[in-house]
């Protein structure tokens, strides 16, 4: 009974410093993990500049192999942190997490000169690690929102479309490659930036059908994003505060469900006690 009791309580003291951020704990590991995420992101568009790359690709490498092992550490201390893994294995979230981190190791199984151009693609799998992010756009929106409300609106705003165009640039820079001017990750992130703002200077454009498609859906998702009023979202944005509850950071660690109100000792999807 000793040792079931020492096995849930560190199992649950790992749970609140991963998936909470109401301790100083937690607050680091999120630290640690947006500096991480960021650093990789960083690390996969320049290595996407060949003479970047021919100078410094050992340290590149390296580099990514670490980063690589912690966020696998960080995998798998998520799931055995938690009653149901499943839950988490099968989330989007914990899909995300998985694709992030298995590209680097999968060099290991796909080699060869033949094999190079698919590897090159599941490389670029990195680039989702963007994607973990999302976890935090809340908790900083209200940090944002404490200083000053209308200021975090517009840079939350801004960070969506920074996220858009890095994943809409690099999804173009696999498609159309170097021979159709997207010689990398920054310059395709450049033109998806031009491409969503609608100034479309014209230097670069995608030649293929499917990129001159993927083209077209995003100038259409520029004009939605230009055009939408900025009076309903401040409404609606002002609604939701209005209408929003107090909540913190626990996650329940049997559905992974958050947001729960302060105080509260059960989980409001599964009923499973939050501080056991």
């Amino acid at each position: 009974m000793e040792d079931s009791n020492k096995n849930t309580g560190w199992k649950h003291r790992l749970h609140e410093i991963i998936y909470e951020a109401d301790t100083s704990e937690g607050k680091l590991f999120d630290v640690i993990l947006l500096v991480a995420i960021i650093a990789s992101i960083i690390l996969v568009m320049l290595e996407s500049v060949e003479s970047f790359d021919a100078k410094y690709h050992n340290f590149l490498n390296i580099s990514e192999w670490i980063i690589t092992i912690l966020f696998s550490i960080e995998y798998i201390t998520r799931i055995i942190t938690i009653k149901k893994p499943f839950k988490y294995i099968f989330s989007f979230f914990g899909i995300i997490d998985l694709l992030s981190t298995i590209p680097k190791y999968l060099s290991f199984i796909i080699v060869g000169s033949h094999s190079l151009a698919a590897l090159r693609a599941l490389r670029l799998l990195r680039v989702f690690r963007i994607l973990k992010l999302a976890r935090y756009i809340g908790a900083s929106n209200k940090l944002l929102v404490a200083l000053r409300a209308s200021r975090a609106k517009i840079l939350v705003f801004l960070f969506f479309v920074i996220i858009l165009s890095v994943i809409l640039g690099t999804v173009m820079y696999m498609v159309e490659g170097e021979e159709n001017g997207f010689t990398s990750i920054p310059r395709s992130v450049y033109w998806a930036i031009v491409t969503l703002t609608t100034v479309g200077y014209g230097d670069i454009a995608p030649h293929t059908p499917l990129g001159q498609f993927i083209a077209s859906i995003i100038m259409i998702l520029g004009y939605g994003i230009i055009a939408i009023p900025t009076g309903i979202v401040t409404s609606e944005m002002t609604k939701s505060e209005k209408n929003s509850i107090e909540t913190n950071t626990q996650s329940c660690p049997s559905c992974l469900k958050n947001n729960h109100k302060e105080n509260a000792d059960f989980c409001y999807n599964c009923g499973t006690q939050l501080n056991p």
